[in-house]
């Protein structure tokens, strides 16, 4: 058989390969080191995921009180930077944690290594020791005595940040008028004074928002979800104080709600640096050390993955607005459900992906079984957990969202795949959570695109048949593909995972 042959997916015994990462349920909550670990990760990443839509309703909230027409405007202006945003969030978010985590796992097994040789040979003569002292070190102690890491991954993402984000603002700034217009604001609406304006302010944030989000993967990568957490905290709390003080007090309105948001973001960007600084030399020795390549290269393979996701729920998103402003208003109500219950899930993920770039580095595979066996298995029940709850919320809670009957009959033909895809969801985003921590950045990203392929093609067939519950079930097959794919790179024991071949 030859090294890249795929391997059966079953043992001799009839077991499958991937019963181990399930055998042992009772184990799941167990408070041992793992699982402290897991939870130290996965709760503060969870908050910090939750936090910014929480502030961001409250902004609405905020800006509702000014007319319907600024905050239709506003709307718009926050859906064009979502959109703008997300294209290079994800990619740079993901590849920093796993490039850093790498990086300082390495580091510190070196450090140890080059201790422990010094100490087992203590008896030498001394001019015999002296060869075996380290030249270079993992960490260097600053004019306060304070030990910091040298991680050039950091670094680079912090230049990757920074430039994406002047890029952000100048293609915002300069192209807000055609942009807006494609949204739907046209030169004689009113709402293309306050957008314009609005989108034209929050566009100066982008540098922020950009070096922020690398500097969480850097803090990611260290296992260290509690200072973004802190971070993103305290800038959202001064947005919500800030808020009424310039829309009101100062009475800026739109204006004055962008200025809040932009200063919260540039204030968690303070914050972080600070404590980044902290930590890490973010001077490299040399521009080669910056990995800038290595980073651009699983950069843009990101970028598709995340083009081809996007896309899959774009499409279903405009295949419901052509059936009518009912189906689109019900799939939308159910839309922002189905993903914000994604949320805890990527907590895992982050917890999943931050553990196993490090025990890749220490080639520790005892513990990337250990780690993915235990996220896989609280991310099955977190999904199930979630099944039921998603099912009562939307089931009491319908009428909190719309009174009309139409949408409302949709809503209970949605309800039963926004619910019962929930333990699918979280299985797929702690895979993509386990696949990023083993850097398999080009199995995630072309596997995503032939699964969106697959989904967009189900789509247009389910949805020209049976409306808009076609569109849920294309969704449901969207998402169930995406956790296949992940049993099915472990399961065949290729790439990072050819190591079970020996076990």
């Amino acid at each position: 058989m030859t090294q890249n042959a795929v391997l059966p997916l079953w043992r001799n015994d009839g077991k499958s390969y991937l019963w181990d990462l399930f055998k042992s349920p009772r184990g799941i909550f167990k408070k041992d080191e793992l699982g402290i670990e897991i939870a130290q990760i996965a709760l503060p990443a969870a908050l910090a995921l939750t936090a910014d839509p929480i502030a961001s309703l409250v902004d609405t909230a905020f800006i509702g009180h000014i007319g319907p027409v600024e905050l239709a405007a506003v709307g718009v202006a926050i859906a064009l930077i979502n959109q703008a945003s997300k294209i290079a969030i994800f990619p740079l978010v993901s590849i920093t944690t796993s490039f850093v985590a790498e990086e300082d796992a390495k580091g510190s097994s070196g450090v140890e290594n080059q201790e422990m040789e010094i100490v087992e040979k203590q008896s030498l003569p001394d001019n015999e020791k002296e060869e075996l002292i380290p030249k270079s070190d993992h960490t260097e102690k600053d004019s306060g005595g304070i030990k910091k890491r040298h991680i050039s991954s950091a670094s680079s993402a912090l230049i990757i940040g920074s430039a994406l984000g002047l890029i952000q603002t100048l293609i915002l700034i300069c192209a807000a008028k055609p942009m807006l217009a494609y949204m739907g604001v046209k030169p004689n609406s009113p709402m293309l004074k306050p957008a314009l304006r609005y989108l034209t302010l929050r566009s100066l944030g982008a540098p922020a928002v950009l070096l922020s989000l690398a500097m969480q993967g850097v803090f990611r990568g260290f296992k260290d979800t509690k200072t973004p957490l802190f971070a993103t905290m305290v800038g959202d709390v001064a947005n919500i104080i800030l808020d009424p003080i310039f829309i009101f007090s100062f009475r800026l309105g739109v204006t004055g709600a962008a200025i809040a948001h932009v200063i919260s973001q540039y204030l968690i960007a303070l914050i972080l640096m600070w404590r980044l600084m902290e930590q890490v030399n973010l001077l490299p020795p040399t521009i080669k050390d910056l990995q800038l390549s290595r980073f651009l290269k699983n950069g843009f393979l990101l970028l598709f993955r995340v083009i081809a996701a996007t896309l899959c729920v774009t499409l279903a998103a405009a295949t419901a607005a052509k059936h009518g402003s009912t189906s689109m208003a019900a799939f939308q109500i159910c839309l922002q459900v189905w993903l914000a219950s994604s949320l805890l899930a990527d907590g895992l993920a982050v917890a999943g992906q931050a553990i196993l770039a490090n025990a890749f580095a220490r080639n520790d595979h005892e513990k990337v079984m250990a780690t993915a066996a235990r996220v896989l298995q609280l991310g099955l029940v977190l999904g199930l957990i979630l099944c039921f709850v998603v099912a009562i919320i939307l089931q009491l809670s319908s009428q909190v969202f719309t009174k009309d009957t139409n949408v409302l009959r949709l809503l209970q033909l949605a309800i039963p795949f926004v619910a019962l895809t929930q333990p699918i969801n979280s299985l797929a985003f702690v895979f993509d959570g386990l696949n990023y921590g083993a850097s398999d950045f080009a199995y995630s990203a072309y596997s995503m695109i032939s699964i969106a392929i697959v989904s967009i093609a189900c789509l247009y067939a389910l949805s020209s048949t049976y409306g808009f519950v076609g569109i849920w079930v294309a969704l449901s097959i969207f998402m169930s593909l995406r956790a296949i794919a992940g049993f099915f790179r472990m399961g065949t024991r290729t790439g990072p995972w050819s190591f079970l071949r020996a076990s």
